[in-house]
């Protein structure tokens, strides 16, 4: 594989929840391998740094909204393609997962928009880059999507039922838009970041104990993977989810 700064020469990306975590993680590593980046996020102080810190202009864009508002999607992708010219790679990273707890004691509407977010969003952004770019010139979606949703989890049942529900509709999608578009997931464990710290917070040499390889992950661990996913070393690859968990499956540990 090339890691030289070219593989995603002349490549557009756009990533959504980029200000943080595994999404700015992502955006860092596509930059670094050529690719333009268009970072969306609710946070437009910490997006606006975020650019800096890529290279400025020349390679990042910066569009603040909220991840499923039709109209934030259509902007962002609209100044994507006003700015750079295409829209090449969709990563879609925003998640939330805002309680706690068994899923049949939570508020319906926490459940609402655990699905709002991390599922209905997904499907409007695919379609957006479908109907701007990819459809006619061909491009790559990786969902972000979670080991919770391979498995049942305490206390997260809701969000995990909803990567569950992204993980499916990665593999409906890659059937639906192919072969010009490529549908892909990442499925990551428990990675260290503020998203996560509850379940691993004041305790993590015990659940990395849980792992094969012995740790937690990092953003860049999962940057990795949707690089691969998102380039052309994956040209032959659709409607997969891939496991990037330190081994945890494998072990049987809990999350």
């Amino acid at each position: 594989m090339n890691h030289d700064g070219t593989r995603f020469r002349g490549r557009t990306a756009l990533v959504t929840g980029a200000s943080r975590g595994i999404g700015r993680a992502v955006a860092e590593r596509l930059v670094a391998e050529g690719a333009r980046v268009c970072l969306t996020g609710r946070r437009e102080d910490a997006l606006k740094q975020a650019v800096e810190e890529l290279g400025g202009p020349a390679h990042a864009l910066a569009v603040s909204g909220h991840t499923g508002d039709p109209d934030h999607q259509a902007e962002a992708v609209a100044r994507t393609l006003d700015t750079f010219g295409r829209l090449d790679v969709l990563v879609n990273n925003t998640g939330v997962n805002p309680v706690f707890g068994p899923v049949l004691d939570l508020p319906p509407d926490a459940l609402r928009k655990v699905f709002e977010v991390n599922v209905l969003a997904a499907v409007g952004w695919t379609a957006r880059a479908r109907d701007a770019w990819m459809g006619a010139h061909g491009g790559a979606v990786v969902n972000m999507t979670a080991v919770a949703g391979m498995r049942p989890a305490t206390g997260i049942g809701a969000y995990g039922a909803s990567k569950a529900a992204l993980i499916h509709l990665t593999a409906q999608l890659a059937q639906e838009v192919g072969p010009r578009i490529r549908v892909n997931a990442v499925a990551p464990a428990v990675v260290r970041t503020r998203f996560a710290a509850k379940l691993y917070e004041d305790r993590e040499e015990s659940v990395a104990a849980g792992y094969a390889l012995g740790r937690l992950g990092v953003p860049e661990d999962i940057a990795a993977a949707v690089a691969y996913l998102a380039s052309s070393d994956a040209d032959w690859v659709t409607g997969q989810t891939l496991a990037v968990d330190g081994g945890l499956i494998s072990t049987g540990g809990g999350i």
